[in-house]
């Protein structure tokens, strides 16, 4: 990567995608007692019904939140369709894949900005894989279209708890900053505590970077969390987890959860979605069959579950 982080598509970070912690604090809150993030569902339809149905059985109402890449693997039509008909009639926000799917040009290509440790040939068919879900979303324009009017963040109020939503981290769409391999480096720290005084909030949630996190940050006598729930739509931990999403609540999670903590008068838990993997195959297999780019990214990902 170049010094300017602009060069290759794949491993680009458009200005356009830089927002800034400063912008979540003057962002509307949305109150809700029961709020469910779901990052990275990738296309994944048995996944969105499960979520539902866990929505469904709640004992009061949630606020279902996307934030980010609900598609990917969702290359037909009635894919596509299936899965931002329904995503969009709930609070949803950009990802990088959907940002780039209403973009002109293709010099991000997926957008996803790897780091340098990514090999090149998976930014490689990342950006064909993106490539052909572009050509999907060119013939379904009455969706696509919306993905122009989604915000890049939301704000959420929990009882006393305030929640950013981001797909990357909180100053850049694309930023990997929440990640696994970064949240926890020496020279991160400073930022960590002056971005949670620049967006006002206790928490953020975050996806993107497709590993979970759970990071405690001391402020003060208080204390404030950054929670990444992998994806929802794939295993997570190497198997160990299947789709995760993060639900903030004020009310402890009626399911079994992943890992999870307390913030303020919120409950912030990692739950697994159990989905029908057997329907989830013969969808993906049947748009990515073997050799496929997708198949040879993603294949040994979503068919290993110890769970």
């Amino acid at each position: 990567m170049t010094a300017n982080g602009i060069d290759t598509a794949g491993r680009a970070c458009p200005l356009r995608y830089r927002y800034g912690a400063q912008a979540l604090a003057n962002a509307p809150p949305r109150a809700t007692d029961t709020l469910y993030v779901i990052g990275g569902l990738y296309g994944n339809v048995p996944a969105l019904d499960t979520i539902e149905q866990m929505a469904a059985s709640e004992a009061g109402p949630v606020t279902l939140c996307f934030n980010g890449d609900f598609n990917w693997f969702n290359v037909d039509d009635e894919g596509f369709r299936a899965i931002n008909q329904r995503v969009l009639s709930h609070q949803a926000i950009l990802g990088n894949v959907e940002a780039e799917l209403s973009s002109d040009g293709n010099d991000a290509g997926c957008g996803c900005a790897y780091p340098e440790q990514v090999d090149a040939a998976v930014v490689e068919r990342s950006n064909r894989i993106h490539a052909r879900l572009k050509a999907t979303a060119r013939r379904n324009v009455d969706l696509t279209q919306r993905f122009a009017q989604l915000s890049m963040f939301a704000r959420f109020e929990i009882g006393r708890c305030g929640v950013g939503v981001v797909h990357g981290d909180a100053d850049s769409l694309a930023g990997w900053r929440f990640g696994a391999d970064e949240i926890d480096r020496p020279d991160n720290e400073k930022w960590l505590h002056s971005t949670f005084d620049s967006a006002q909030v206790d928490v953020f949630s975050s996806t993107h970077t497709c590993e979970p996190v759970l990071k405690l940050v001391a402020r003060g006598e208080q204390r404030a969390a950054v929670i990444n729930n992998g994806a929802a739509g794939m295993p997570n931990v190497g198997g160990r987890f299947p789709g995760l999403i993060t639900r903030i609540a004020l009310t402890p999670s009626p399911f079994s959860t992943a890992y999870g903590t307390c913030v303020a008068d919120a409950h912030i838990d990692a739950v697994p979605v159990v989905y029908d993997q057997n329907r989830w195959m013969e969808i993906f297999v049947a748009n990515w069959p073997a050799r496929s780019d997708a198949h040879l990214s993603y294949f040994s990902r979503i068919t290993s579950h110890n769970f």
